[in-house]
């Protein structure tokens, strides 16, 4: 208790606002649309700001972003430096070129989407009918007044702007560890709690204190799991801490940053190792049942590693299966893959392999497409549920990965 307490800067939703501040990449909406990429479920660090801005944490700084036109325009905030009276220390401009490149790779943008959109639709008229019937471009000026619990009005461009991040893999690991009998919003919230107990404090946007993902040695600490259990992670606690361990005390953050350069069955081999995505865990539900999770048996094992693979680890090919795409594969598909009547890590293979003969080498980024076209739809349907009940609506998205 005590100490300095430092001054809030102040957040800044638009360019017009510190415009020596804001730099802008060219990035149409038909390679990237932020307000479905970072709500989808991939990552779990942003938030819609004001209308059109969205605010998070990447690569230890604060970031936000906007879309106008062809334009993504973004501003980075200086870490917190408090001195002796109380105040922080004068903000840097960051290097722009770095900056640049920082969102570059993070959202991918050397893969041109509209192209892969063409292949994927020609090769699957499922995904033609869905991907049409999916939010396309954004009308101009729409971005910067409508707000995010009301989808944007489109045009009748083509749709496009689903693709697939390049996460740090010790975050989008721990993050996904998270995510079994889960959904969007609480897994969020959990990962805020996580960040704020055990993560660097970056600097405060108004009211609110931004803190970088923790760090591997501040997660093995002997009263980690306690604490995380306390922060309500419950049987999560043990796995997120034991992963966290087991990466520092074997590959190391460089050894899992390697796993980019190895083939995807090694990659993910090594992965399913890991304590809080091999082993086998379950938890009792409400009724007295048996419920399996992450790691529970072999399909649920290799949807947290593919998830990882996926979203982190430069494997394209990867393709998350769990119950629900395990059963657009027989319905819609009439595929009969796998054998059984549950998610075996046979099935999980097979239906990984018929999507990557269907859609290709970025079958995992044409899942992705579904998933949040999918997600969207279900969203709407909430919501207008919820309206006509005069409630609030609620995400949820089961395991909240594509």
């Amino acid at each position: 208790v005590g100490g300095p307490r430092s001054t809030p800067m102040k957040l800044r939703d638009t360019p017009s606002a510190c415009p020596a501040l804001w730099r802008s990449l060219r990035c149409p909406p038909a390679e990237l649309r932020l307000d479905l990429v970072l709500s989808s479920g991939q990552t779990f660090r942003w938030w819609e700001s004001s209308p059109g801005a969205w605010t998070g944490v990447l690569g230890g700084r604060v970031w936000t972003l906007r879309q106008e036109r062809d334009r993504l325009w973004y501003t980075v905030y200086g870490e917190e430096e408090e001195e002796e009276d109380g105040h922080t220390g004068e903000e840097v401009k960051p290097d722009g070129a770095e900056t640049d490149q920082i969102l570059r790779d993070y959202f991918q943008l050397d893969v041109g989407l509209p192209a892969l959109y063409r292949a994927w639709a020609a090769a699957d008229p499922l995904f033609a009918k869905v991907s049409k019937d999916f939010p396309g471009e954004v009308s101009p000026g729409s971005l910067e007044s409508c707000r995010g619990t009301h989808p944007p009005p489109l045009t009748s461009s083509p749709p496009a702007g689903v693709r697939v991040l390049r996460q740090d893999p010790v975050e989008c690991l721990l993050s996904f560890i998270c995510t079994s009998n889960n959904h969007i919003s609480r897994i969020t919230a959990m990962i805020e709690r996580l960040c704020q107990a055990f993560g660097r404090r970056l600097c405060h946007l108004d009211a609110r204190a931004l803190h970088a993902f923790p760090s591997l040695s501040a997660l093995t600490g002997a009263d980690a799991e306690a604490r995380l259990r306390a922060l309500g992670f419950g049987y999560r606690a043990k796995f997120v801490s034991g992963t966290a361990r087991a990466i520092a005390e074997g590959l190391g953050t460089e050894g899992l940053c390697q796993l980019r350069a190895v083939p995807y069955p090694e990659a993910r081999r090594v992965l399913c190792a890991l304590p809080g995505v091999g082993a086998k865990v379950g938890a009792w539900g409400r009724a007295g049942e048996w419920i399996l999770v992450a790691g529970a048996d072999g399909g649920a094992r290799w949807q947290v590693a593919d998830c990882v693979c996926l979203m982190s680890l430069d494997k394209a090919e990867a393709v998350p299966v769990d119950t629900h795409v395990w059963r657009i594969a027989r319905q819609r598909y009439g595929a009969v893959l796998g054998g059984g009547k549950s998610l075996t890590p046979r099935a999980h293979q097979e239906i990984g392999d018929f999507f990557r003969g269907l859609w290709g080498p970025r079958a995992g980024w044409a899942q992705a497409v579904l998933f949040c076209a999918d997600l969207r739809k279900g969203q709407e349907t909430t919501r207008s549920r919820d309206r006509a009940r005069g409630g609030q609506s609620q995400d949820s998205c089961g395991n909240g990965h594509p």
